[in-house]
Order: C-alpha cells, then structure tokens, then sequence
C-alpha cells in the first residue's frame, strides 16, 4: 500500500469517526465511550486481528429498538409488526408497547430457566412474532441468541447446538409453508437425542397445530410460563464488544461457522444502513420477505427497522401460495412503501408474467431492493417496469453475514442505477480489487473483492475459532477483509459482484459448502467419492449439481438417487437437496490427486471447451463423464 493510500485511509478514520459519533448520539448509552471510536488491525502479520467500536460505553441493544421508542419517542402505540401468516385471513398487529410487554415477559421466563448474561440460547422457530420475542429477549439479559433457520434439519440444528454450547433450545410445535405442515418439535426433539451436550431445557411455543410428544423432564411450556410472567424486566447494560448472537454460515471446509456480532456496532450499523439505504420515514410501511433465520432477517427485519421505530411486515408464508398474486396482495393490504426480497423470487415470479402483478395496484410502492446474489439484468428490468411500474429506484445491495449490514449499495434518487450492479460502497466501507498475487488494481478491472478497513457492523470473530477467522478472511491477502467473492468494476467505478471464488454455492440466496453436501453424499454406504459443483439455474442462480462415484459393485439406480437426496436433505436441509445427480465412474484428477471442479462445472453445464487440460491424469475420463450427464433436474 502506497504512502497515499495510507494517509488518505487515516484522514477518511478520522472523518467516518465524527461521523459515527454523530449517529451514537441518538441512541441510550448508559455509559459513554473513552478514546477512539474505532480501533482495529487487518493485518496477520502485525498480530492477532481484532476490531473494536466505542470501548468503555455500555448499552442494551433491545433498550434502544423498544424501550427509547415508547418511552423516548412515544411511539408506544404504533405498529411495529403486521404479521401475516401463512394462510390469507391469518393475521396479527403488533404495537411498540406490546412487544415490549411480551419481550420482558419472556426475558423473565429465561431467567426463570437460569439463562443468565453470555448464555447462548438456541431458537428454531417459524417467522411468528414469538421468534421476534425471543432474541430480543435474549438481548435483554444480555444472552446470545443463536437462531436457526426453521427449514434445516434435525443434524444441522444439533451440529450448531453443540458447537455454540447452548444452554436452552426454543422452538415451536410445527407450521405450514405453503399447504406443507413441518413437524418443528419433533425435528428438535431428535436434534437433542443427537447432541452430545444437551441444553437443560427445551421451551416449546405452542402455535396449536399438533399433537406433539411431551417429554416433562425436559419440556417446558411457552405459554404456561409467559401467563405468570411479569411484564416489567430491566435491562442488563452490555459491553459494547459483549457478544449479540452467533449466525451460522456454511463454511468452505464443510463446518459451518458460528459468525459473531457484538452490541453497539452491529446497532449503529443495522439503524443506518437501514435508515439510509430504504430511505426511511416515518410513515412508511416496510416489507422483508427474508427469514430471520438468516442474516436479512436478523439486519433488516428485526434490529435495523426497529432501531427506527419503523413498521414492518412480518410474513410466514410463500410467494406463490396460495397463488402467485400473493406478495402484491400483501403490498396493497398493508400499503408497503418500501420493498426488500431475493432475487431468487424476483425470477420465480416472472415466469408468471405480469398479469397476476396488474392484479394489484401497488401504488403505494416507492422503492424495491434486492438481497442474496447478484441480480442478471433481465430479472432487474422485470422488478423495475412490472413491480414498480418503472417508478420505483431498485436498491441492489450486497453484503454477507459477516459484514452485518450493506457494504456496496446504490442510494435511492442519489445514485444513477445499472441494472444488475451493485454500484458503490457505503459510507466508511473501503472496497479494493486484488489479483491473485494480492496486488491492488486500479481502474476497471476484474479480480478478488476486499475491504481495506472496517466498518462498526463488521463481524469480530468465530465463535470458539478466533484462528479460523484469521485464517478465512484475513491471510490470503494480509491488510485486508476478504470477501470470497469475485468483482469487476467498470469505468465508472461501479461495482458488479461476479460470484463466489471458494467452494461455496449461491442457491436461491442462501449459501451452501460443496464440501457440507460432498461430506453427506459419501456418508451413504454406496458412495466411495462424491464432487458438488454449481451450475445456472433460471430461477435458483445456481442449482446442485453432485457427481457420485460408487463403491465396487453397487449399481446405480434410481431407487439409489433418490436415497442420496434423502440422505442430503436430512443431514443439512431441503435447501441443499441436489438437482441434479449423475452417475461418475471416475473424476477428473490432476496426477497429484486433486478433484479439477473447473472441468465438473464445464460439464455440468455442457461446456464442451475445455481449456487446459494438460494436468488431467486420465482424459477418457472426461469423455465418459459428458455421455453419462444429467439432462434432467429433481
């Protein structure tokens, strides 16, 4: 780095600081800050890395997003949920004051469990306002909550139960997505029977849509608990380094990784991005299709617009159920001015024309955002004329759940939009292209996206594992963040985010390990060595594509396939099923042994050019494997 670049980076600190500073000033802090804003190190070879925002100030995060609106703000009978369920007519309002009821409530029924400051909670649990309830709950007394998508399965949930040492597990008795009842209790139940170290308890919220089995030394009863409980709880005061939650991410080496955000710089950061980037008053009604399961739920469902006293939806079901009007049903039942989903759905929705769009006026529409992956122009162009009706700024954001809020976002009316780019850094985000020798380039170009410093939502470490957190996303280029994903910047400097660089897959927003999916495939018997690939799908981005060489002896049938899939689906979850499975008598290896994926995804995606092929150890591999490909998906 350049004596420029260096000077030019410590001025922009110094700015970005009183920037920062500014924005604390409108939130509760029971003690100040001392010293700098921001202190940090990027750089592996100059010690351990570390970043940390507002040392020595002490907060509570759930204070700030329910407390300070009623009772500073006197927000108290405001909206703060609409919450639709699954089916239409299934409904819910939720004001400021009634969550904060129900969230001390159930902050005192985890103390009643001796869940104490620092404790991880597990919560598994459908999007009901319940799940709401609990991590902010959690965020009360000072627990960590560590949320697990509702749609993994029972070995996930146990993996990241054991590996966050959970002490309690919330969930519910089951729900419907879409005309599909998920037995929830039941998947948590094994889960426990799996785990090595158990949770004390498991608190089940009975949603009233099943028998379940009752296990009385463990189980103990949501509602039963919540009828007694006070609905007065003060806060415990936090660190602003103490832990907030613990979010699992897939992980290249097939471990997910327990990625960890802590209090006042994960709150700043959610609050403005959110306040900025949405572009948000206070009349508007905002809409998240994501779960809270994942990162956009935890940012931009609960935190960011809470933080701000905004009113959202808060919705259970799918996008084609019971038809695919239904998002634009919801926009104009609830008047959603300001609309956040994926990609994945924009595309889904499209192949359904416009006619079940025009149903629905959506006049009160006035700016859409995309989240999860890259969006192809094509499906940009379908949001902004047929949602927006060519009126609405699309605000395509990236960032990842490490970053804990948008990091390349256009601002809405401020920023001239390209379909399908990402555009420019925040304020305090610092992006740079690397190649592969970890030099800087400048101008247009195409290589390794990084960031050069923090930004006060950016994650502190792995939960348990501070090495592997130096190891994934610090020692490949020393000095910076890397991303793990690919970028090209245009001559006019915006930023269009080309895919991931690692062993990772982009499925329908969600991002998957080939070496997770790898490690289940070769758990069944049959298999002797499995390779997972991704390939383009035209509504998912990139869908499963998994090559499956069989032990000695074993045919392959579809008796077989259809095992493999079960046995995915079951270890991590129906996101990861595979689409598309083929038959692999051998895989393209180079002479010293390693997998060459760049010749399965050429395959996959019958690409007949093959490139270099020089490494190859048997080349009639090659050709057996293209006559032996899947034409066909699940």
């Amino acid at each position: 780095m350049s004596k420029l670049h260096l000077h030019d980076l410590l001025r922009l600190h110094l700015i970005l600081s009183e920037f920062w500073v500014d924005i604390a000033k409108e939130f509760f802090w029971k003690t100040k800050h001392t010293g700098q804003f921001l202190d940090y190190n990027f750089d592996v070879t100059k010690g351990e890395i570390f970043v940390k925002c507002m040392e020595g100030a002490t907060t509570n995060i759930c204070y700030n997003v329910l407390d300070r609106n009623v009772h500073e703000k006197k927000l108290g009978d405001k909206v703060a949920f609409y919450w639709e369920g699954n089916e239409p007519g299934d409904e819910k309002t939720v004001t400021y004051r009634e969550l904060l009821q129900e969230v001390c409530k159930f902050a005192n029924v985890l103390k009643l469990q001796g869940v104490k400051k620092g404790d991880r909670v597990s919560i598994y649990m459908p999007m009901v306002v319940e799940l709401v309830v609990a991590m902010l709950a959690c965020a009360r007394i000072g627990a960590v909550h560590s949320i697990v998508f509702a749609g993994f399965s029972a070995e996930s949930l146990c993996e990241r139960i054991i590996d966050s040492q959970c002490s309690l597990l919330v969930t519910a008795d089951g729900f419907y997505r879409g005309d599909k009842l998920i037995n929830l209790k039941v998947i948590a139940d094994e889960a426990l029977e799996k785990c090595r170290d158990k949770p004390s308890d498991l608190l089940l919220c009975g949603l009233w849509l099943m028998q379940v089995p009752w296990n009385p030394e463990v189980d103990v009863c949501w509602h039963s608990l919540m009828e007694g409980a006070s609905d007065e709880c003060e806060p415990v005061w936090c660190e602003s380094e103490d832990p907030l939650f613990i979010l699992y991410t897939s992980g290249s080496t097939g471990k997910p990784k327990g990625v960890l955000h802590t209090v006042s710089g994960y709150m700043l950061y959610t609050a403005t991005t959110f306040k900025l980037v949405f572009d948000y008053h206070p009349d508007d009604v905002y809409w998240c299709t994501a779960d809270i399961g994942w990162i956009t739920g935890h940012s931009y469902i609960t935190y960011g617009p809470l933080a701000n006293g905004a009113t959202s939806v808060l919705f259970e079901g799918l996008p084609t159920y019971p038809d695919v009007s239904r998002m634009w049903e919801i926009v104009d039942k609830y008047h959603v001015s300001k609309f956040y989903t994926a990609p994945t759905a924009i595309r889904l929705l499209m192949k359904y024309g416009s006619e079940p769009v025009h149903k629905y006026k959506r006049s009160s529409l006035k700016i859409l955002g995309t989240v999860g992956e890259p969006i192809n122009p094509e499906a940009w162009q379908w949001y902004y004329n047929v949602v927006g009706d060519g009126r609405c700024p699309v605000v395509d954001t990236f960032w990842q759940t490490e970053t804990g809020g948008h990091v390349l976002t256009p601002l809405p009316a401020a920023t001239p939009l390209k379909p399908g780019s990402a555009t420019f850094p925040f304020f305090g985000v610092v992006p740079a292209i690397l190649n592969e020798s970890g030099e800087e380039l400048e101008g247009p170009n195409e290589g390794y996206l990084v960031f050069k410093q923090p930004w006060p939502g950016v994650m502190r470490t792995v939960f348990g594992n501070h090495q592997r957190f130096e190891t994934t996303y610090f020692k490949k280029f020393p000095g910076f963040y890397v991303t793990g994903d690919g970028c090209r910047r245009d001559k006019d400097g915006y930023y269009w985010i080309t895919g991931r660089i690692d062993d990772m897959l982009n499925v329908s927003g969600h991002l998957l390990s080939t070496a997770e999916v790898e490690s289940a495939l070769v758990e069944h018997e049959a298999v002797a060595e499995a390779a997972v690939v991704g390939t383009p799908h035209p509504v998912k981005g990139e869908s499963l594509y998994c090559f499956v060489t069989l032990t000695d002896g074993i045919d392959y049938t579809t008796t077989l396939e259809a095992e493999l899939r079960k046995q995915v689906r079951e270890k991590i979850g129906a996101i990861a099923t595979p689409d598309y499975i083929q038959n692999a008598p051998g895989l393209p290896k180079t002479r010293s042994g390693k997998i060459m994926r760049r010749l399965l995804r050429k395959i996959a995606s019958n690409q007949q050019d093959l490139g270099d092929v020089s490494t190859l150890a048997d080349s009639t591999v090659i050709e057996q494997l293209f006559e032996n490909r899947c034409c066909t998906a699940l």
